[in-house]
């Protein structure tokens, strides 16, 4: 028995270098529906009234962080695919966080 095997993978360090990537992607999906609702109910709020040129306003504003949200996550799902995935750019990583507050703002407005 080795030290892997005592550890649970066959990867270097005892990880398992074939599901942590699958697991990962698998969160970006879950988290790219949540924002897919986040973002409809918002478009659905932003829309509540007669199409005034606020709120189609915050419609374009609230579909562009959601594309942009999809652009990053289905990136990053491509690069997971790898055999060895590099990590998250620092760059994707803040583009990520910043899309997901938005969506979380998007979200807060839709319950008050």
């Amino acid at each position: 028995m080795s030290g892997n095997d005592a550890a649970g993978g066959d990867g270097p360090g005892g990880r398992d270098a074939g599901l942590q990537p699958e697991r990962t992607r698998l969160a970006w999906r879950r988290t790219t529906l949540s924002c897919a609702v986040a973002a409809v109910l918002a478009l659905r709020q932003a829309l509540h009234k007669n199409g005034s040129p606020v709120e189609l306003a915050g419609v374009a504003v609230i579909a562009l962080v959601m594309l942009a949200f999809l652009g990053v996550a289905h990136r990053r799902m491509r690069e997971l695919a790898a055999a060895r995935p590099a990590g998250l750019s620092p760059n994707a990583a803040l583009a990520a966080t910043a899309c997901t507050v938005a969506l979380a703002v998007f979200a807060m407005a839709v319950i008050i």
